[in-house]
């Protein structure tokens, strides 16, 4: 920002300077014994707004650093000759005003958006602080291996790959099937995290959305065995495993949207119907539990998505459909394509319907092609699950359930018809 600017763009620059102080800084007043308040932080970031601005016109930049080393030792100077009462050692604050500092400054350099974004960042980390504290020690040894398989699935492996097509009708990238690899386990992580860190306090609802997240076959194959074993889970178990089938349509719906936004135009239509009744079904379902069940939930143990081993399964799974998809689109058309998504449907929703999306974007399937493949997929799914709840959860889990799978069932395939007619 040069300073022939006029003068009120300087003034906007401190103002917004000095609102990031004040946020901040009332976020700390609220800490006991705390070395900087309100007032601190806003001078602060005014101080490295000024700094910027005499930085910049002196054409000196050591100005700028003087001014964040004299913060920096102001702050461990104070905590040094007078240490807080609660036997913390205050570097949170160290770095939050230092943090100040570098926000003021670069208001002044003309990233006033991403410094307002930075400084709401900043202070509900802070705010925070026992939540997050709550979060880390109910986090377990396999939760973080999870994360740390996570990055070397997205920042280790995916990097490393060839962006080339190779094999059978060009259809196998390495790079775009890792890719999707990468999407499909981050989405399962997310649920895996918030599954493992709800646990059961709050009840079916939460446990069947973040099942279904994760995996619903898994969910609904745990939960009808527990229903089994347990006559008084019944209820819960049925509203848990309807959840769960609902989470899967919300999911590729997210799916979608990523890869193929194009599509999404049509395919909400379908979901949506699906999504309407069996939201019905759930309803009822959730009634009913209210008034017959009040049985503890057991913790389903699901496995962890970011395994190495679940990844390379997942990417072969896909790079194999991949090639047969192109195959039967080539020697029998949308038929057997079709064919192959009532199959693979069965026990695997992600593969087929990430397949249909690649050959949507590559022009190979048409709108109403790639909706009827995803489609069938899902009821394929649906199909399998209602025999798992049969055969696993017994007639009582039945009577519960597979009312609200073929309320999904009919929603599918009346968004169907109406898209195809």
């Amino acid at each position: 920002m040069p300073p022939s600017e006029p003068n009120f763009a300087i003034l906007q620059a401190f103002a917004t300077s000095l609102g990031i102080g004040l946020l901040i800084g009332l976020e700390r007043e609220r800490q006991p014994d705390i070395k900087a308040g309100v007032r601190t932080f806003a001078l602060v970031c005014l101080l490295g707004c000024l700094a910027a601005l005499l930085a910049q016109t002196t054409g000196n930049s050591w100005i700028l650093a003087a001014g964040f080393i004299s913060v920096a030792a102001m702050m461990i100077t104070a905590l040094a000759t007078d240490p807080l009462d609660n036997g913390d050692p205050g570097t949170t604050s160290v770095v939050a005003l230092l943090v100040c500092y570098a926000l003021g400054a670069i208001v002044w350099y003309g990233h006033a958006s991403l410094a307002v974004m930075l400084g709401i960042t900043t202070t509900t980390l802070l705010y925070f602080k026992h939540q997050l504290h709550d979060i880390t020690q109910r986090l377990t040894h396999t939760d973080i291996l999870s994360v740390l398989q996570f990055g070397v699935l997205s920042l280790v492996i995916l990097p490393i790959l060839p962006n080339q097509d190779f094999g059978p009708y060009l259809a196998l990238n390495p790079h775009h099937i890792w890719w999707m690899v990468v999407l499909i386990s981050g989405v399962s992580l997310a649920g895996y995290t918030a599954l493992r860190l709800v646990g059961t306090r709050h009840g079916a609802m939460l446990l069947g959305i973040f099942g279904g997240l994760v995996s619903s076959t898994a969910t609904t194959m745990i939960f009808s065995r527990h229903a089994r074993q347990r006559a008084a889970l019944v209820p819960v178990a049925g509203v848990i495993v309807l959840l769960a089938t609902l989470v899967v349509m919300v999911r590729i719906g997210l799916v979608a949207f990523l890869i193929a936004p194009t599509l999404i135009a049509s395919l909400a239509p379908v979901l949506g119907s699906g999504l309407l009744l069996g939201v019905l079904a759930v309803l009822w379902a959730r009634q009913q539990q209210h008034r017959e069940s009040n049985e503890a939930l057991p913790m389903p143990e699901i496995s962890n998505p970011t395994e190495i081993k679940t990844a390379l399964t997942f990417g072969a799974l896909y790079a194999l459909i991949l090639v047969l998809s192109a195959w039967l689109k080539d020697i029998a058309g949308s038929q057997g394509l079709y064919l192959l998504a009532l199959i693979s449907g069965l026990t695997d929703v992600d593969a087929i319907t990430l397949s249909a999306l690649r050959l949507f974007g590559a022009a190979q399937l048409s709108t109403d092609q790639a909706v009827t493949t995803i489609t069938l997929a899902m009821l394929s799914n649906l199909a399998f699950k209602s025999g798992l709840i049969v055969v696993l959860g017994g007639r009582a889990l039945a009577r519960r359930t597979l009312f609200g799978m073929l309320a999904v069932a009919i929603g599918l395939i009346i968004g169907l018809l109406c898209l195809v007619y």
